[in-house]
């Protein structure tokens, strides 16, 4: 909690995890330990501006350029260089599985992607926010669903510029695509 006057530190700048130097490793691993960190659902970490608290019970705010998703593990910087790690809050979600028929957890993948469905793939099931409707046509489809608690982390589109796997990415500044 933040005293009454107090001013609460808002994070402007994402920074580059990978060329943060051995002093600030050192200090996010002694703030992760003391709880000095934000614990956000997908909703949130897909907004600019917003405030937050920390696990240990601080008000911070975040007002960032419009940038893509904060991804788990982010660090996030103030105007004197404080630096705040952004992770995924467990949140419901649906799980999706089969009895090892891959196949059917391709098909279940096309469907939701067909739907634009924020989706988190991993090799033996999908995951997306809760959504009956969606349910009960995976249940249709052969699929097994299940409601869990766990961290979201979706797929960025394929044309996303920034963090794509295996460091690779690129700007469309010659043409956009919209939804």
């Amino acid at each position: 909690m933040t005293q009454p006057n107090s001013t609460m530190p808002v994070f402007t700048q994402r920074l580059d995890a990978q060329q943060l130097n051995d002093d600030q490793l050192q200090q996010l691993k002694v703030q992760q330990e003391a709880g000095n960190y934000i614990s956000l659902d997908f909703d949130t970490r897909q907004r600019s501006r917003f405030k937050s608290d920390t696990q240990s019970g601080t008000t911070v705010g975040v007002d960032l350029p419009r940038t893509e998703t904060l991804k788990s593990g982010c660090v996030l910087a103030d105007a004197n260089s404080n630096l705040m790690q952004v992770f995924a809050a467990d949140q419901a979600l649906t799980r999706v599985t089969t009895q090892g028929d891959d196949f059917a957890l391709m098909k279940a993948a096309y469907h939701l992607g067909n739907r634009h469905v924020p989706l988190m793939i991993t090799p033996s099931a999908l995951f997306f926010e809760p959504d009956h409707v969606l349910s009960d046509m995976l249940v249709r489809l052969g699929v097994h669903v299940a409601d869990v608690d766990a961290p979201f982390e979706p797929e960025t589109g394929a044309y996303q510029s920034g963090h794509a796997q295996g460091g690779h990415s690129h700007s469309h500044d010659k043409h956009s695509h919209s939804h």
